[in-house]
């Protein structure tokens, strides 16, 4: 019986299908070890969150994927999946959303969160779906990829095409903490996520890695400038549209609109590393 490595997509709301669409095509250029073949699912209740190795949390709208997750029962165990069992995750757009532990521009009760990235997210930084652009990104770790001809290569040193529809902005680098990032719930219009104790001793590593700011967009009016000096980084920097820290990756922008297969391919990488790392046999 051939083993399979289960990729789901969150499928409650927004372009769960684009992001399977490309999954699929990205997979043909990921071999995966052993006869293990890859798999991809929508997601809609606990029991198929369990079969999954990892998961893509799709662009949409937060508040509504937070309460239709929260009726199916599915907040929960979104949140030990992503936590506690430290599983390979990804969030575009709203899903970037969720996956902070912390957001402002948002009503108390308003907004649940899953958590697992040490940032707090500005809801709709951008503007409303009528200011919505897109933008060329320059993405370091794309390039850091193997090519195996000219022709691959040139496709690799190609700028991405971000696509920003309501698109929130990280606005903060927060302090590494064990537990709820409680000095954010201070904050007046902000969330926070619950804090989740993590399974296994080996994913303790994933909880004390930094966040590593994988891309930022410059260019564009940056509103929270005095800021910049709190977040550590240089003035120039930008505004921060994706970020990784240990086992959960997000953009701002949404990949699974473009047809460009490239951070569809990376991630799979990345997914397909961690669960070899973690079964060497």
């Amino acid at each position: 019986m051939t083993k399979v490595l289960v990729v789901g997509v969150l499928a409650l709301q927004g372009a769960f299908i684009e992001h399977l669409t490309l999954l699929r095509e990205a997979a043909a250029g990921v071999k995966l070890r052993g006869g293990t073949a890859w798999q991809f699912s929508e997601i809609r209740t606990p029991l198929e969150l369990t079969a999954c190795h990892a998961l893509v949390i799709p662009g949409g709208e937060s508040t509504t994927v937070s309460l239709v997750a929260a009726r199916c029962g599915l907040l929960e165990p979104l949140r030990d999946f992503v936590k506690a069992k430290r599983k390979p995750t990804w969030g575009t757009c709203a899903g970037l959303i969720l996956l902070a532990e912390s957001a402002n521009k948002t009503k108390k009760g308003g907004q649940e969160l899953i958590g697992g990235l040490d940032v707090r997210v500005n809801r709709n930084y951008f503007g409303r779906q009528t200011e919505s652009f897109q933008a060329p990104l320059d993405l370091p770790f794309l390039k850091n990829q193997s090519s195996q001809s000219v022709d691959t290569e040139r496709e690799v040193e190609r700028p991405f095409n971000g696509i920003f529809i309501r698109a929130p902005v990280v606005e903060k680098v927060l302090p590494l903490v064990e537990g709820e990032q409680k000095d954010e719930s201070l904050l007046d219009e902000t969330v926070v996520a619950p804090s989740r104790k993590v399974e296994k001793i080996k994913a303790l590593k994933g909880i004390l890695q930094p966040v590593e700011v994988m891309a930022t967009l410059p260019g564009r009016s940056r509103t929270l400038r005095e800021k910049v000096e709190n977040l550590g980084l240089e003035d120039e920097v930008g505004d921060i549209v994706a970020v990784r820290q240990g086992n959960v990756f997000g953009t701002s922008f949404h990949p699974e609109l473009t047809g460009d297969p490239r951070i569809h391919v990376w991630w799979l990488k990345q997914v397909k590393n961690t669960i070899e790392q973690e079964s060497p046999d």
